[in-house]
C-alpha cells in the first residue's frame, strides 16, 4: 500500500476580496468629485478589510503608497509652478493619478498586485 501524499492548493483571492481591491482601487477618484473623498474613502476601505484579506491588505498598500508618493509628487509641482515647469507636472500628475487608478483596478480584478509606476515604496508587503 503506497502512503497517501497531502497536497496543499493556493487559490487565488476570490470574487468579492477581487472586486473590493478592484473598488479601492477606484475610490481615489472621488478626489475629482468632492475634496479629500479621494483619499479618505481608501482610507477607510483598507482599515475595514484589511485584517480579513492578505490580498485586500496588499492592494491597499499600493494605494496609499501611491497616494502618499503623489502629494509629495504634488508639493514639489506647486513648488516647481513658479518657474513654470510645474504647471505641466501637475497635468502630468493629473493624469498619471487617473490611468494608475484604472490600471490598478483592472489589475486588482484580474488577481494580481502590482505596485504603480513613480511610487515611493512606504508601505512593503
Amino acid at each position: 500500500m503506497e502512503p497517501v501524499q497531502e497536497t496543499t492548493v493556493i487559490t487565488g483571492p476570490s470574487k468579492e476580496e477581487r472586486t473590493f481591491a478592484m473598488l479601492l482601487h477606484l475610490s481615489q477618484l472621488l478626489g475629482y468629485i468632492a475634496p479629500l473623498a479621494g483619499f479618505i474613502a481608501p482610507i477607510v476601505m483598507w482599515l475595514l478589510k484589511r485584517d480579513e484579506s492578505a490580498y485586500i491588505d496588499a492592494n491597499g498598500k499600493v494605494v496609499f503608497n501611491w497616494l502618499i508618493s503623489a502629494f509629495i509628487w504634488g508639493v514639489i509641482s506647486v513648488i516647481l509652478s513658479f518657474i513654470v515647469i510645474g504647471v505641466f507636472m501637475l497635468f502630468a500628475l493629473a493624469i498619471c493619478h487617473i490611468i494608475f487608478a484604472i490600471m490598478g483596478a483592472i489589475r486588482a480584478n484580474d488577481g494580481i498586485v502590482r505596485h504603480y509606476p513613480l511610487t515611493i515604496k512606504f508601505f512593503r508587503f
